[in-house]
């Protein structure tokens, strides 16, 4: 991805390069008939026709009742568009504790494209107000709110979830354990209490994939992963007695 736009700071414009700051790590597999191991082709099939469609036929739908559509063209998504689509607008600045995570979706990586010395300048000024600028922009075709910010010494620019999009609702915590069981709970917490360290966390079933894809290419079987037996304790607080006395 190398998505060319520009951030608007008041009447600042700096030109920006947005790219993805996540890389997917899962395995992609070919779908293949069973019986003769030939890959699959999808292809785009009008039944009532009965033939193949091309794409320059194929129009956007909004089924408003059963079999009932209004359809839309790419010209007018584009009259729906805001007119300065192609810039990041910066609307306000907040506190970047005042965002619950809950809100982030995918994050991005902003590079400086012709304009080093505003882009230097604006990353320096997020660093030392360690503030977050909430703005808006469009990425294909969506509307999104975003969260920019200083880290890992680059600006780092995370899409948010609308406040409709979250599900979570607020419940009251019913308080039907004692005190005693509380302060276990808070020393267990203590006692399992580490600095965030990224690199310990490995996708241990994406690598036991990657291990068998080799094995399977040199013809060897697969052996199913060992049971990890786990015991647990239904009384509460032996059960958090007993963890403390592991977390020692």
């Amino acid at each position: 991805m190398n998505y060319q736009t520009s951030i608007s700071f008041g009447l600042v414009n700096i030109p920006v390069i947005l790219n993805s700051a996540i890389k997917d790590n899962n395995v992609t597999f070919n779908l293949l008939h069973k019986k003769c191991d030939t890959r699959l082709e999808f292809i785009r099939y009008c039944p009532q026709c009965k033939i193949k469609v091309k794409n320059s036929e194929i129009v956007k739908g909004y089924e408003y009742k059963d079999n009932n559509y209004v359809t839309f063209s790419t010209e007018e998504f584009t009259k729906l568009k805001d007119t300065n689509e192609k810039t990041i607008e910066i609307i306000s600045f907040v506190n970047i504790n005042e965002i619950d995570p809950v809100y982030y979706d995918k994050s991005y990586i902003l590079t400086p494209n012709k304009s080093p010395k505003a882009f230097e300048l604006l990353k320096e000024a997020l660093r030392k107000s360690q503030k977050v600028a909430i703005a808006k922009t469009y990425i294909f075709n969506r509307q999104y709110y975003v969260a920019i910010r200083f880290g890992y010494q680059n600006i780092i620019m995370n899409t948010l979830y609308y406040e409709e999009e979250i599900k979570i609702q607020e419940e009251k915590i019913a308080k039907n354990y004692t005190d005693n069981e509380l302060k276990m709970a808070i020393k267990l917490i203590d006692n399992l209490t580490d600095k965030f360290k990224p690199q310990k966390y490995k996708d241990e079933y994406q690598n036991r994939i990657k291990d068998a894809i080799k094995k399977k290419i040199k013809g060897k079987k697969i052996k199913p992963v060992k049971e990890r037996k786990k015991k647990t304790i239904d009384d509460l607080y032996k059960a958090l007695e007993a963890s403390l006395k592991e977390s020692l």
